[in-house]
């Protein structure tokens, strides 16, 4: 199985991600399932006019390929891409691109949720909202974490 993990300050380019990906994957490919996230332009009652994202190089790249080695063991995955932007992002720009590509559509839609739930997670960002009342830093929420603990233990939940 191929990963591609990236953390960049650069916007992507989802045609040229999915191409690029569907080229690595061959005639053994059958789907490629594809989850982008974008920074959303409210939180509740306010409006969100940017994000600010930090992280910590090496570490948060070498968390975000464990979980991609734990979803191959538990999937059948020929490629999996994951890019996954810093610093200050504007509301409504593409913020998390990820791709899980099988021969078959159950791995490829079962893998790209899983890396999701964890990127939401565990992952080792930084996340705070400049909202019109104010900065906020950003935790993940009570949905998030049941959907993350939903898949069960991970390397991420397991090591010390």
């Amino acid at each position: 199985m191929h990963a591609d993990i990236r953390v960049q300050t650069e916007d992507f380019d989802l045609p040229a991600e999915w191409a690029a990906c569907r080229e690595r994957c061959g005639g053994d490919c059958g789907a490629i399932v594809a989850f982008g996230g974008l920074v959303r332009d409210r939180f509740g009652d306010s409006e969100v006019q940017a994000l600010h994202l930090e992280h910590y190089p090496g570490m948060t790249e070498d968390s975000i390929r464990r979980i991609v080695e734990q979803a191959a063991e538990r999937w059948r995955l020929l490629d999996v891409v994951v890019v996954h932007r810093v610093g200050d992002l504007a509301a409504n720009e593409q913020i998390v691109l990820v791709l899980a590509a099988s021969g078959h559509r159950p791995d490829a839609f079962a893998a790209c949720e899983f890396i999701m739930d964890y990127l939401k997670t565990d992952a080792v960002f930084w996340k705070k909202e400049r909202r019109e009342d104010g900065d906020v830093w950003i935790e993940s929420t009570a949905d998030d974490r049941s959907r993350r603990e939903s898949w069960g233990e991970t390397a991420e939940s397991t090591s010390t």
